[in-house]
């Protein structure tokens, strides 16, 4: 998995960490919401990354 990608996906969940803490913190039950879909989103993106990096080791001229 690229490091560029990884970053970019764990920055996603922890925004949305953030989010869903804020959310609760204040009450705000949207905020809450959009932070959990962020986090989904970052480890979905990430499972993503790890499928690809399989598939590249098991078929070595595999385009990305």
């Amino acid at each position: 998995m690229g490091f560029e990608d990884k970053a970019r996906n764990t920055a996603e969940t922890a925004k949305g960490k953030t989010k869903d803490v804020v959310g609760r913190a204040t009450g705000d039950k949207d905020l809450e919401s959009e932070g959990k879909a962020d986090q989904a989103k970052g480890h979905l993106k990430q499972a993503g990354e790890k499928v690809k990096d399989a598939v590249s080791s098991v078929i070595p001229d595999h385009k990305k």
